[in-house]
C-alpha cells in the first residue's frame, strides 16, 4: 500500500498546495488593497440633506393601498428625482406610485440618469444607461432587472441602480474588479463568487486533512524499531550473492532489519538503482530461492506476477531478518565498479548524442543486446558551455532557458541501454543518450546525469556497473516487430544489428517515432540495412510533419501494420520509447490480444 499511498500523497499535496498558494496569494492581495478605495468612497456624493414630506396635496395612503388593484405588505414613502412617491411591495416585488395623482410610475432613463448623476462625485460624464435583465455578478446580491451606468473615469466606476425606484444599490470599479477576482480565488466559489462553504472548500479542506494523516503514516512507516536500537545490540546476519547459476560471488555482513539493498551497498555491492533504494524505480531485483517472504506493495508494483511466483523481489524491500541467499542477474556486475575512458562523442540528432566507451577490460558476450550499464555520475559544477553543443544544432537550444551553472550536489547512477552489439564494436560500448532539458521555465533543473555526459569529451574516464537488464531477444524465428521512439533507439538497433549480423532469415519490421526528420538518430544506417536486407523493413513516422505516415507511432502501426496482419499472435513485439509512447503502444497490442511483447520502460 506505501508506494500508492506515496503517489497520492504526491498528487493529491499537488492539488492542495495549489490550492493553498491561490489562498495564501489572494489573502495578501486582499489585504494589500485600501477598503476605501475598493468600495468607491472618493467617488461618492456626500448623503444630501433628508427632505420634509409634503403635509398637503397628496393621497392619503389607505386611498393607495385601496386603488391598488393587488396585495400590498409594505407602503414606504420616497423621492424619485424631485417627485414624491409611495413604494408598495408585496413577496418581494416593488412598484411605485405618485403620491400626488395615485397613478402608477415608471423609472424612465432620465430618472436613472438624474439619481446616478446625484450619487456621484467627480467631473467624468456618465455613459448611457443601460437596463439588464439579470444584474450579473457584479450586483449579484440583487435580484431582477437593474440599470447599469458607467462613468468614464479612471477608476472604472460603474453603478447599478434599481429599475424599480432609481435607487443605488452597487457602486463598483476597476479595484473592487480586482477584489472580486481574489475573492472568487479565496474562497474557492467560482461561480457564484458568495459561498465560502461550497463544495470545493470542503474537498480541499478534506484533501488537506488526508494529507497530513497519510504524511503521519508515511513517516511512521519510515521508521522501524530496529532503527532505534544500538546497532551493537543488533545480531548480525549474511547475505551470500550468488550470480543466476547459482555460483557464489560474496557475502555481506548485515545488521538485521537492514534491507538487501542496504547491507549489498555497504559491502561495496551496488545494486543497480535509480532511486537510490526508495523502492520507486524497481531495478534492484534479487531472487530468494526459498521460502520467499510475501511480496510487498512495492514488489507488486515493479515485479511481473509470474516473477513474484519464481520469488523475485525488490531489495530494496527486502527485510533481512536472517542469513539469506539471494542470487542477482549478472551479479559479478555489482562486485566492484568498472572504469572506461570516453573514445568519442558524436551528436546524432539535436537531443541525442552518442558516447562511445572502451571499458579498461574488453566487454564480452554477457553486454547482450538489451542490456544496460549504470553510470556513475559524480557531483560536479557545470558551467553551460561545457555542454559542447555542436554548431549544427545551435538553433535548436537556441530557445532553451538553462541555467548559466549546472551542479549535482550528491552522486548519482543513470541507466542506459547499449546501442550496438559489443562483437560489431570490437568490445566498445555504445551508448545514447537524451539530452533532459528539464521545464526551465517552471525552475526545474536539466537532467543530472546527461547534463554530466554532454560535457564529456574524447579521453575523459568514467566509472559504471553492468551490464544488467531483462530486456533481450527471445530466441527463434518468428517474424519481430520493433516498436519505438526517443531513446528507445538504442536497445532496439543493438538487437536488430545481432540479428541482422546472425544471417536471421525471419521478417524484420522496425517502426521509429519522432517529431520531425532532425530528431531521427541513424536514420540514413537504418535505411542502408533496409536496402541490404530483404527481409528488414524500416519505417518512420513524423508526429510534426504533413508527409504520408505522419501521426503518432502507435496509431500508424495499427493502421498500416496490425489491422492488416493476418497472424499477430505468432509475432515477436519488442518495444522502448518515452513513457507516453511506451503506455499507448502496450494498450494498443493488448486490445489485438498481442501477449509476446517484450518492453523496456528505463524505469522511468
Amino acid at each position: 500500500m506505501t508506494p500508492m499511498l506515496r503517489k497520492l500523497h504526491k498528487w493529491v499535496g499537488l492539488l492542495v498546495g495549489v490550492q493553498f498558494l491561490l489562498w495564501l496569494a489572494s489573502g495578501l492581495m486582499m489585504s494589500l488593497f485600501d477598503h476605501h478605495a475598493v468600495t468607491g468612497a472618493a467617488r461618492r456624493a456626500p448623503v444630501p440633506a433628508e427632505r420634509l414630506w409634503p403635509l398637503n396635496g397628496l393621497q392619503a395612503p389607505s386611498d393607495v393601498l385601496a386603488a391598488a388593484g393587488r396585495p400590498a405588505d409594505l407602503l414606504e414613502t420616497g423621492w424619485l428625482g424631485v417627485r414624491p412617491v409611495y413604494k408598495l411591495s408585496h413577496e418581494g416585488n416593488g412598484w411605485l406610485v405618485d403620491a400626488a395623482t395615485g397613478k402608477p410610475v415608471q423609472v424612465a432613463v432620465a430618472d436613472v440618469l438624474a439619481a446616478a448623476k446625484a450619487d456621484y462625485r467627480g467631473t467624468a460624464p456618465p455613459g448611457t444607461p443601460k437596463l439588464l435583465d439579470s444584474p450579473g455578478l457584479e450586483a449579484r446580491r440583487h435580484v431582477g432587472p437593474v440599470w447599469r451606468v458607467d462613468f468614464a473615469d479612471a477608476e472604472g466606476t460603474t453603478l447599478y441602480l434599481s429599475s424599480v425606484d432609481a435607487k443605488v444599490l452597487e457602486r463598483r470599479n476597476d479595484l473592487w474588479r480586482w477584489f472580486d477576482l481574489a475573492w472568487m480565488l479565496h474562497v474557492m466559489d467560482y461561480s457564484g463568487r458568495e459561498d465560502f462553504n461550497n463544495s470545493l472548500v470542503v474537498m480541499a479542506a478534506v484533501g488537506g486533512v488526508w494529507m497530513a494523516l497519510s504524511g503521519i503514516w508515511l513517516l511512521a512507516t519510515s521508521f522501524r524499531l530496529r532503527e532505534f536500537i544500538p546497532r551493537r545490540w543488533l545480531p548480525v546476519r549474511e547475505v551470500e550473492v550468488v550470480d543466476g547459476a547459482g555460483r557464489a560471488l560474496a557475502t555481506a555482513p548485515s545488521f538485521e532489519g537492514d534491507t538487501v539493498y542496504l547491507a549489498l551497498a555497504r559491502a561495496g555491492m551496488n545494486l543497480p538503482s535509480n532511486c537510490g533504494g526508495g523502492q520507486s524505480c524497481g531495478l534492484c531485483e534479487v531472487r530468494i530461492g526459498r521460502n520467499p517472504p510475501a511480496p510487498t506493495s512495492a514488489d507488486r508494483e515493479h515485479i511481473a506476477p509470474a516473477r513474484l511466483r519464481d520469488g523475485y523481489r525488490l531489495a530494496c524491500s527486502l527485510e533481512v531478518n536472517g542469513n539469506l541467499r539471494v542470487a542477482v542477474a549478472n551479479g559479478a556486475a555489482i562486485v566492484g565498479a568498472s572504469s572506461a575512458t570516453v573514445e568519442s562523442v558524436t551528436a546524432v540528432t539535436p537531443y541525442l548524442r552518442e558516447i562511445v566507451l572502451v571499458p579498461e577490460s574488453r566487454a564480452g558476450a554477457e553486454f547482450r543486446p538489451g542490456s544496460y550499464i549504470q553510470l556513475h555520475i559524480p557531483r560536479y559544477k557545470l558551467a553551460r558551455e561545457h555542454l559542447h553543443l555542436p554548431e549544427h544544432h545551435r538553433a535548436e537550444w537556441h530557445g532553451l532557458r538553462l541555467p548559466s551553472i549546472l551542479r549535482s550536489s550528491q552522486p548519482v547512477r543513470r541507466s542506459y541501454s547499449l546501442s550496438m552489439p559489443v562483437v560489431r564494436a570490437d568490445g566498445r560500448l555504445h551508448l545514447l543518450v537524451r539530452f533532459s532539458p528539464g521545464s526551465t521555465d517552471a525552475g526545474h533543473a536539466p537532467g543530472r546525469g546527461s547534463s554530466y555526459i554532454y560535457s564529456l569529451k574524447s579521453g575523459d574516464t568514467v566509472s559504471f556497473n553492468g551490464p544488467f537488464g531483462e530486456f533481450a531477444l527471445r530466441p527463434g524465428k518468428t517474424e519481430k516487430i520493433f516498436i519505438g521512439g526517443g531513446a528507445g533507439m538504442a536497445p532496439l538497433r543493438a538487437m536488430i544489428l545481432s540479428l541482422l549480423d546472425g544471417a536471421a532469415s525471419e521478417t524484420i519490421h522496425f517502426w521509429y517515432g519522432a517529431r520531425s526528420g532532425r530528431d531521427v538518430p541513424y536514420e540514413e544506417e537504418m535505411r542502408t540495412l533496409a536496402a541490404q536486407y530483404s527481409n528488414f523493413d524500416w519505417r518512420v513516422v513524423l508526429s510534426e510533419s504533413g508527409e504520408a505516415g505522419h501521426g503518432m507511432v502507435h496509431e500508424v502501426v495499427q493502421r498500416e501494420l496490425l489491422a492488416k496482419h493476418p497472424h499477430l499472435r505468432d509475432c515477436d513485439f519488442y518495444v522502448c520509447g518515452p513513457p507516453q509512447m511506451l503506455a499507448a503502444t502496450r494498450k494498443m497490442l493488448a486490445d489485438f490480444g498481442v501477449r509476446k511483447v517484450a518492453f523496456d520502460d528505463f524505469k522511468i
